[in-house]
């Protein structure tokens, strides 16, 4: 079907960035004709943009899609504060899911001495949470995708809906009114949405840089949330749609 064939060729450019029509002809086998008719239909996207002989991803998404490991360096002080006090919102007892995220994989550290049931797909909690018997660690299948450390995918997305979880802790991209939380991974959105789905309580951590960013894909929309962790207040506009729609701004000092 064609619009199965766009939707790969779309997350294909996502993955390689930059890509040519004569490699996209090759990699899904179809004419150089139907390839620029495609690429007319994948362009309505503002994220990816036309170049000569192929398509890239603009300059603005690339800065969203930048490596774990850089957005893991930056504004690491705000972060570790914002996972304290989400750990703080966990009890013994409580089944969870953790997030694919640089915030949310600083939340192990503070739960390691919890008696929890542990959902997730992020690596670095994977593998920090081994050590801790207390710990009850439930690992979501899928695809390894090395730029976030997580595994993605329908598989995981399964798996997830077959529990109930009491609390879900997320990540985002980008966080605003009109757009809700957005994530800039096709491949790990259907996770995102199975997890606030699946969820009593649903929790957003998400540093100030955060807000007014919109990316990709919406995988909850602000008022679904049960609260936002956040390093500084939100505007005021923000916070008085937050207090009409019971969703608590929790600013961690």
């Amino acid at each position: 079907m064609r619009s199965q064939r766009i939707a790969e060729i779309e997350q294909y450019i996502y993955s390689h960035k930059t890509v040519t029509l004569d490699e996209l002809c090759e990699v899904f086998q179809v004419s150089k004709n139907t390839i620029r008719r495609d690429i007319e239909e994948i362009t309505k996207n503002p994220d990816i943009v036309k170049t000569y002989g192929g398509v890239m991803i603009n300059s603005q998404t690339k800065k969203m899609l930048v490596s774990f490991t850089e957005r893991n360096i930056s504004r690491q002080d705000g972060k570790r504060r914002i996972a304290e006090e989400a750990a703080a919102l966990v009890n013994d007892g409580d089944s969870i899911f953790i997030d694919s995220g640089t915030t949310t994989l600083y939340m192990l550290e503070y739960l390691k001495n919890k008696k929890i049931t542990l959902l997730t797909n992020n690596i670095e909690v994977i593998v920090q949470a081994i050590p801790y018997e207390n710990i009850n660690l439930i690992s979501l299948s899928g695809t390894l995708n090395r730029k976030t450390l997580s595994l993605t995918g329908n598989n995981a997305a399964r798996l997830l809906s077959t529990y109930n979880v009491k609390k879900a802790f997320m990540a985002a991209t980008g966080v605003t009114l009109e757009n809700g939380a957005t994530n800039s991974s096709p491949e790990e959105t259907c996770i995102k949405e199975m997890a606030v789905k699946k969820s009593l309580e649903k929790y957003l951590l998400a540093d100030s840089s955060k807000f007014g960013v919109v990316s990709l894909l919406t995988y909850s929309d602000v008022d679904d949330l049960t609260g936002i962790i956040t390093d500084k207040q939100p505007d005021e506009d923000f916070c008085e749609y937050a207090a009409e729609h019971q969703v608590q701004i929790i600013v961690a000092d």
